[in-house]
């Protein structure tokens, strides 16, 4: 049987959409990562523009809230000087039945070249994908539980920044973790890279043991799962995607699971602390934590803008 080309990739190997950093080979993980490097400094300028993509057009098409990454990606685009649009969902078509794919038929119709798309369904950016024109690019900017890839390429960045090496960190990620495809992301993302000790932690409803098939080891134990780790990404509670009680209240989970400064010294003493955002402070993790010398959660941010570009530089450089 022949092996299905990963849909990511033209025959070349070269990204052309990005839809999941699973499967993704750790040499474009890392080339994206590099780039990136490149573009950090594009805040430091006065004029905060280069020309790569002068005359596209990039339409953000966002199916659920978002802050952070509809944000950085308005801001990526731009400062590629890109054309960008984004559609207002609530009013657009699709709230009169147009489906999925006619509206991006319309949209491509419109001169597209990039779709950024966030979706409450999993898989929706594949489909996508799978249907434009060989010349349009689609990034996955969130697709229901499954993944959340340039989240991950931003945490990359992040942990590099900071510790430089992934070959001998400790990596735990704590909280909704069943519901989260920014873990999931940041699993493979961490596997690829070489990170040797990846832990996921959480209350057995949220944290099942299937994440141990993923290379991930599991705790239910806040402190035990992060000893001695030198990285703890946090989560947000995902309630809008639990069906039936799975926790007896935020309050009984800050109590347990919530990062405070006691709780943080279970970790190295030069840990840093991530969160993808939206922060939950009292339920996740603690103010005094958020806004403490060990968190790095603005400096994600930051370096979102830098990494959404190189995605959309290199994605649109590459033909089909």
């Amino acid at each position: 049987m022949p092996s299905v080309r990963n849909p990511q990739l033209n025959r070349h190997g070269e990204l052309i959409h990005l839809l999941s950093l699973d499967q993704l080979p750790r040499e474009i993980v890392t080339h994206i990562l590099d780039t990136a490097t490149n573009f950090v400094s594009v805040n430091d300028r006065e004029v905060k523009k280069v020309p790569l993509l002068r005359g596209k057009s990039v339409f953000n098409l966002f199916f659920e809230n978002s802050t952070r990454t509809r944000t950085t990606f308005d801001i990526a685009a731009k400062r590629l000087s890109a054309d960008v649009f984004t559609l207002d969902i609530g009013r657009s078509s699709t709230s009169k039945g147009e489906t999925l794919l006619d509206t991006v038929d319309n949209l491509s119709a419109m001169a597209a070249d990039i779709f950024v798309v966030r979706h409450s369904q999993s898989g929706a950016p594949y489909l996508i994908a799978q249907h434009v024109a060989p010349h349009v690019h689609v990034v996955n900017a969130g697709d229901g539980r499954h993944s959340h890839p340039t989240q991950g390429l931003l945490d990359m960045y992040t942990i590099r920044h900071y510790k430089k090496d992934f070959s001998s960190l400790a990596v735990a990620i704590v909280g909704d973790v069943l519901h989260s495809r920014v873990a999931r992301s940041d699993i493979h993302a961490l596997k690829v890279l070489g990170c040797p000790d990846v832990r996921v932690v959480g209350p057995r409803t949220l944290v099942p043991g299937d994440f141990a098939a993923m290379g991930a080891r599991v705790f239910h134990d806040l402190e035990e799962g992060i000893r001695d780790a030198d990285v703890v990404i946090m989560l947000r509670l995902q309630n809008e995607r639990m069906s039936g009680a799975l926790l007896p209240s935020s309050q009984e989970y800050f109590k347990t699971f919530g990062l405070t400064p006691q709780r943080l010294r279970a970790a190295r003493p030069d840990a840093i602390v991530m969160h993808p955002g939206p922060i939950n402070r009292g339920v996740e993790i603690d103010s005094a934590v958020a806004d403490g010398p060990q968190a790095v959660i603005l400096s994600q941010v930051g370096f979102g803008i830098a990494v959404r570009m190189a995605v959309m530089a290199i994605v649109a450089g590459n033909e089909a």
